[in-house]
């Protein structure tokens, strides 16, 4: 959204780069790790996972804000999938960094971050509208306005 980029941001976080490239979405966030392999829908972006408080809503095209990835290493080919169907994530941020997670944004090739200097869980909502530096490891939040 070319309005959000004009304005100045609520709140502008820094991290380490895992994926550079520069993307701007709306939030989904979740306070849950995702299972890849099982747990989402690659076709559709959806998350399927049947006790995850985000099941049956899509992340394809949105910026997902997670603590990070669980299960078997089938989790970067789900997710490389979704990039294939053209329903991956426009940028990830994450917290805790493992190799499931980094091959994931890997092979999606989306920006990525890790490491935030505040944790984006307890400062970005789902809705909120966020731009992923991942170049400059920025990430820019605005705030949803209801």
């Amino acid at each position: 959204m070319i309005a959000a980029t004009m304005e100045k941001p609520d709140v502008v976080l820094t991290g380490r780069k895992v994926v550079g490239g520069v993307a701007e979405g709306e939030a989904l966030v979740t306070r849950e790790t995702i299972s890849g392999w099982g747990g989402i829908n690659p076709m559709t972006g959806t998350i399927i996972e049947s006790r995850h408080e985000l099941k049956g809503q899509s992340f394809a095209g949105k910026i997902l804000v997670f603590p990070g990835a669980k299960g078997s290493s089938g989790w970067s080919g789900m997710f490389h999938t979704a990039r294939l169907a053209g329903m991956a994530p426009a940028a990830m941020l994450f917290n805790i960094m493992t190799t499931k997670a980094a091959l994931g944004a890997v092979v999606m090739r989306i920006p990525t971050l890790t490491e935030l200097d505040r944790d984006p869980l307890d400062l970005i909502e789902t809705g909120d509208r966020v731009r992923v530096d991942g170049d400059r490891a920025v990430v820019e939040i605005w705030k949803r306005r209801v």
